[in-house]
């Protein structure tokens, strides 16, 4: 007799981590759905499903009969998008886990803390010092009051910026490792000798499939693993170029210099207001989930994996 395979629906299953999970759920006999407008496979026995989060109709079926969802989706880097569709997104999402008595993972940034001086940790308040942090202060302060209220069984997952072979969408992969790669000057923004915490996608998608597959884990925020001696800059670029046999080079990209891009660059305009991230030094802890779980890959090692990998 075939045994029945729970299902897990992933919202945006395309993305650096989306993916990623995937294969992990997989792997612990877990059935993924992959939910998107266009999912793609990435194992043989994915069930593919079109949907769009915006759609109440559609999102509230592709959630049917799942046991777990995971919020991964990522929007357009564009304020006035965020504003008008993640508040609607979070919406159908928490009713569709309801009708559906499925349970909520939501994978979320640090945007709403804003700038914070020292540590990132769970219990951080929300102070959002820019436009999109404070949707992303919205979004999960719904889903926070929604989980309160008892309306819904969830979780909220927090990572640092990315890094690793597949995280394409962040700036760390095209501006420092496929330009030392090719032999060319690496860029950094902001100040390269400030430290900033990095988490390593692998990891990242290691520790959602086990937080959505642990029950004692739901009704709380989780910072996911991400190594505790953050790195420079400065010495995030010389560990790649040292990887590559290339020297380290690199340009800093000031606010200034971002501004000015702004003029002529939509993706540079909308990234000025995050500067603070990389003009002031950005820590971020998990020591609660590797209290509870597993410790994360070292940058040396994490560094490594991801040159060879490109």
């Amino acid at each position: 007799m075939e045994t029945i395979r729970p299902k897990h629906c992933i919202i945006g299953a395309g993305g650096s981590i989306g993916s990623l999970l995937s294969g992990q759920l997989h792997e612990k006999g877990i059935q993924p759905v992959l939910a998107g407008r266009n999912p793609l496979q990435v194992n043989p026995s994915d069930i593919i499903c079109r949907a769009d989060a915006r759609n109440t109709k559609e999102i509230t079926e592709a959630i049917k009969g799942t046991e777990v969802a995971y919020l991964m989706l990522g929007l357009p880097y564009n304020t006035d998008i965020w504003k008008r569709d993640w508040p609607l997104i979070m919406s159908n999402v928490i009713n569709a886990c309801r009708e559906n008595n499925t349970k909520l993972v939501f994978f979320d940034n640090v945007y709403m803390y804003g700038k914070v001086n020292g540590w990132m940790t769970e219990e951080t308040p929300f102070n959002p010092c820019s436009r999109k942090g404070e949707v992303r202060a919205i979004i999960a302060s719904q889903l926070l009051a929604e989980m309160e209220a008892g309306n819904i069984t969830a979780l909220i997952a927090r990572s640092a910026d990315f890094y690793g072979a597949n995280a394409m969408n962040t700036f760390v992969v095209p501006m420092a490792f496929q330009k030392l790669k090719q032999g060319k000057k690496a860029s950094w923004p902001g100040k390269d000798n400030a430290k900033h915490s990095m988490t390593y996608t692998p990891d990242a998608a290691k520790a959602v499939a086990l937080l959505g597959t642990t029950e004692p884990a739901f009704g709380q925020t989780w910072h996911l693993p991400t190594h505790h001696d953050a790195l420079t800059g400065k010495e995030f670029i010389q560990e790649i170029a040292a990887n590559y046999g290339v020297k380290a080079s690199w340009q800093k990209l000031p606010t200034l210099m971002m501004r000015l891009a702004g003029l002529f660059n939509p993706l540079a305009k909308e990234s000025v207001e995050m500067m603070y991230q990389y003009e002031y030094e950005y820590l971020f802890s998990s020591k609660k989930f590797q209290d509870h779980f597993f410790k994360p890959l070292d940058y040396k090692e994490g560094i490594r994996e991801t040159a060879v990998g490109l």
